[in-house]
């Protein structure tokens, strides 16, 4: 046991209108234990305390309590001046050297702890620090524990001080007597947060549900502020361990941690989370809110399952609710990517309904659709009428699609007006746009319009691509310009698909003299021929 302390004890009778003391010895071992503890186990505990001499110490209010004590007979609640007075600050080097350095511990007359809970709730919400903690600290001498909602109080009054240290005692004498909540937690925590950072109240957060006495504790709101605390750090995968850990403790999430669930996960990429976080908000019977359905079309779209989506945006409608242009559009590009044109012209209409204008994103996601369903002439039909209505949105992505539609069409003579078009504004246009016109040459059977293009896309110093060479060398063998070829190939670096495509051409033409001289050379070159091309000499050439 450690050694009994005593100081002398002041007796203060205000009832005789003169200053009478009298002096005695009271041990204060069980006070100075406490006033003195040190909890540095952990990196968010309070710091160990070092009592200075120095009036202006910045060491923590508790420690300043020791030296004396003073008993008032009556009402305790009455007759303490410093309750009754304005707004404190214990370290103004400008206030009476008393009430800094002279701190006294109250011999308490009351000892209902109702009432003098009720105190120090209101000395708390009035921000009176000093005359809190001497409230504090008497009750503890005496053996009297404030109840739980007046240590809140207290709590939190601390921390908008920033008196950190001493919350964290008086956190640990709650805790030590059974007294804290999941609020009581919720405010410590946000108070390590801010004055140790993220990392100290994670660490402290996981002594609390690794604790089986403590975890009982947490409750909706204490894991919802740990989320938004991951939320502001950034860290999904904090987040996802806090969530099953809530489930682990049989906490059923409300609409705020499901939101907080969902548009994090969306916002690292982790769909397949987002998804899971909103079925089971579904499943729990959790309404949603607007934004947080947003967010589930667009983790749905993401993750592909646009039916889902498609069943997410049904829901929003039924409710009268009216998403942002980004969703429609997310569901327009998904459904067009996934053959549904009709369910992608009718979420357009609907847009175009709430009062939503299409931006280029939204033309460039039904043109799409329309081509994934084959539907190129429609797809030129709404590019022209984008052409008429919206000018201003005209994009590179735009015409690259109406190339596409040009291509597949053999529409080399629209191809051609859209290409000068985009050279007109002044884009830059990729070696892509250049072999989508020349594909449309090639199924429009015009190869010298293709070789046109093609000189005139080296003339830009635009290196051409193989795709687009291929195309160009089909383009020539079915045009009779087997020239043509040969130049072309003589001026590009050796390339074996390239040489596979003259010579399976040039079977196909029945050109065996061509055919042979460039099997011949891509053999001197050690290019491999394809299983075709060997096949075709095989059969037109069995000599070889």
């Amino acid at each position: 046991m450690a050694a009994s302390l005593t100081t002398s004890v002041v007796f203060h009778v205000p009832t005789l209108g003169l200053s009478e003391y009298y002096h005695t010895r009271i041990h204060i071992s069980r006070f100075s234990e406490f006033s003195s503890s040190d909890i540095t186990s952990n990196s968010w505990s309070a710091k160990r305390k070092v009592v200075s001499s120095c009036r202006n110490s910045r060491s923590t209010r508790l420690d300043r309590y020791v030296p004396k004590v003073s008993i008032a007979y009556g009402s305790v609640l009455n007759e303490h001046p410093m309750w009754d007075d304005g707004e404190e600050d214990v370290d103004d080097v400008s206030m009476p050297s008393s009430l800094v350095s002279e701190n006294r511990l109250q011999f308490l007359e009351e000892r209902d702890e109702k009432n003098l809970s009720w105190r120090l709730l209101k000395l708390s919400r009035a921000d009176k620090v000093r005359s809190a903690l001497e409230l504090y600290a008497s009750m503890d001498f005496m053996g009297l524990r404030p109840e739980s909602h007046a240590f809140n109080a207290l709590l939190s009054c601390l921390l908008r001080k920033e008196e950190l240290d001493d919350a964290l005692h008086v956190f640990e004498s709650m805790r030590s007597s059974g007294r804290t909540s999941g609020h009581s937690y919720n405010l410590i925590l946000q108070g390590v947060a801010k004055a140790r950072g993220f990392e100290a109240a994670f660490q402290m957060f996981q002594e609390l549900i690794d604790d089986k006495e403590e975890t009982i504790k947490a409750d909706q709101v204490l894991f919802n502020m740990m989320l938004t605390l991951c939320r502001d750090e950034k860290d999904w995968i904090k987040s996802e361990w806090i969530w099953r850990k809530m489930k682990e403790n049989d906490c059923v999430g409300n609409l705020v941690t499901y939101r907080l669930l969902v548009t994090m996960f969306l916002g690292f990429c982790q769909y397949g989370l987002a998804v899971e976080a909103y079925l089971e908000m579904v499943q729990n019977e959790v309404e949603p809110d607007t934004r947080t359905m947003e967010a589930a079309v667009m983790s749905f779209v993401k993750d592909g399952r646009w039916d889902f989506a498609l069943s997410v945006f049904r829901d929003m409608m039924k409710r009268k609710e009216n998403p942002n242009i980004i969703v429609f559009n997310a569901l327009i590009h998904s459904l067009g990517n996934n053959g549904q044109v009709n369910l992608a012209f009718k979420v357009y209409d609907c847009m175009r309904c709430l009062g939503h204008v299409p931006t280029s994103y939204t033309w460039n996601a039904l043109l799409i659709a329309l081509c994934r369903a084959d539907q190129y002439s429609e797809a030129l039909g709404l590019f022209e009428k984008i052409q008429q209505e919206s000018p201003s949105e005209l994009g590179l992505h735009l015409y690259n699609t109406a190339l596409t539609a040009c291509n597949k069409l053999g529409s080399w003579r629209r191809g051609l007006q859209i290409l000068w078009e985009m050279e007109d504004l002044g884009l830059e246009i990729p070696v892509t746009s250049y072999c989508r016109v020349i594909g449309a040459c090639e199924v429009g059977n015009e190869p010298k319009v293709a070789l046109q293009v093609y000189q005139h896309m080296v003339h830009k110093k635009h290196n051409p691509d193989t795709l687009t060479l291929l195309s160009l060398i089909r383009s020539c063998i079915w045009g009779s310009l087997y020239d043509e070829v040969h130049e072309i190939l003589k001026l590009v670096p050796p390339n074996a698909h390239l040489y596979n495509a003259a010579v399976q051409g040039f079977c196909l033409r029945e050109k065996t003299e061509s055919a042979t001289k460039l099997y011949q050379e891509m053999r001197e070159l050690g290019l491999s021929a394809d299983h075709k091309t060997r096949a075709m000499m095989l059969q037109f050439l069995p000599k070889i």
